[in-house]
């Protein structure tokens, strides 16, 4: 693991959180409360435990005014926290979208180790195009390139690490979905989905809801139904260290 990688995995540790548990007999306001955020917790795509454990709402230490809006609270540390009930609803409001393009005629692009194999299963699944590691200049604007394609839609890992393509796409007028952590800003995007873009759990998880969610939407999955592949072959598997 390279020292670039050590730090994005260390700055995303994951950050336990207590789940509501009810108490015997307690007063009419705290019950209330209690069952509220249970039902809350219930609604969500996955058990907020999971969510949480994987830190797909650890943020970075830095904030854009783009992001204020989907920012929790800022822990201790200096972490700025993700709102996951936020996360939870762009992931369905994604998938509805995702659901309505031609599987070949979506891309799903990352250039970071952490998201190249978490894109590359989400690609699987729902028989979408990825491009992982380095994007080629002119893939999507210039009609010379012999490797040029034409999506509807890019789903983007980091529009920083993804730059080109989120450039590309938006020269041609093709829609960015893009994942976004507290240090994104939205210039080319066209929908957010904000969560921790580099941890390499929070990929895996996020790439594993989205593609569930798209099969859900296309009718492929019944309404409680999963994928063939799970959360863990989603994500990235590192050689150990020595």
């Amino acid at each position: 693991m390279s020292t670039e990688e050590k730090k994005e995995e260390n700055a995303t540790t994951p950050e336990t959180s207590k789940v509501p548990v009810p108490v015997e007999n307690p007063p009419a306001a705290l019950t209330t409360q209690t069952e509220t955020e249970i039902r809350v917790v219930e609604e969500l795509l996955l058990p907020q435990d999971t969510l949480l454990s994987a830190g797909i709402h650890i943020g970075t230490r830095m904030k854009t005014k783009d992001m204020t809006a989907f920012i929790y609270r800022v822990r201790p540390d200096g972490l700025f926290v993700l709102d996951v009930k936020k996360t939870d609803e762009r992931i369905r409001t994604a998938a509805k979208c995702l659901a309505r393009f031609e599987p070949s005629k979506m891309v799903a692009v990352a250039a970071r180790l952490y998201g190249r194999e978490p894109v590359k299963r989400f690609c699987d699944v729902t028989k979408a195009t990825p491009i992982i590691g380095r994007f080629i200049p002119g893939m999507l604007s210039n009609p010379l390139y012999a490797g040029r394609i034409e999506p509807n839609v890019v789903i983007v890992s980091d529009p920083k690490a993804d730059v080109q393509a989120v450039k590309e796409a938006g020269a041609m007028g093709i829609p960015v979905i893009a994942l976004c952590s507290t240090d994104n800003e939205f210039a080319g995007v066209d929908l957010v989905i904000p969560t921790n873009n580099k941890g390499r759990r929070a990929l895996a998880v996020i790439y594993w809801l989205l593609a569930r969610q798209v099969l859900r939407e296309r009718g492929e999955l019944p309404p409680d139904g999963n994928p063939t592949l799970s959360i863990d072959d989603f994500e990235v598997k590192l050689a150990k260290e020595e």
